[in-house]
C-alpha cells in the first residue's frame, strides 16, 4: 500500500525524473512543489542538476536498457536548451 507515509519503490525513471523536476524549478520553469508559487530562477543549482544527470548517463553507460537510455538523453536535451535559452544575455 502506498500513501504519502509510505511511498512506493523508487525505479530508474522515478529517480531521473525526480532530478528532472528539480531542474525546472531551478530553471524557473515549474512552480516550486511546496509553494505552488512561481519559482525564481537559479541557474547555478539548475546546471548542478543537469550536471549530475550527466554523470548518471556517464556511470550507468551499458547498464541501461535503451529505452531508459533515450530517456534521460531526451530529457537531459529538454534541460539543456533550457537552461542556455535563461543563460543567454536578455537584449536590451
Amino acid at each position: 500500500m502506498t500513501d504519502e507515509r509510505h511511498p512506493g519503490g523508487i525505479d530508474f525513471y522515478t529517480f531521473v525524473l525526480s532530478l528532472g523536476s528539480s531542474a525546472l524549478v531551478h530553471l524557473g520553469d515549474t512552480p516550486h512543489p511546496e509553494t505552488g508559487e512561481p519559482a525564481p530562477a537559479n541557474l547555478p543549482l539548475a546546471k548542478q542538476t543537469i550536471d549530475i544527470l550527466v554523470m548518471l548517463r556517464e556511470k550507468t553507460k551499458g547498464n541501461l536498457t535503451a529505452e531508459e537510455e533515450q530517456f534521460l538523453e531526451h530529457l537531459l536535451t529538454d534541460l539543456r536548451l533550457r537552461y542556455v535559452e535563461r543563460a543567454a544575455p536578455k537584449p536590451g
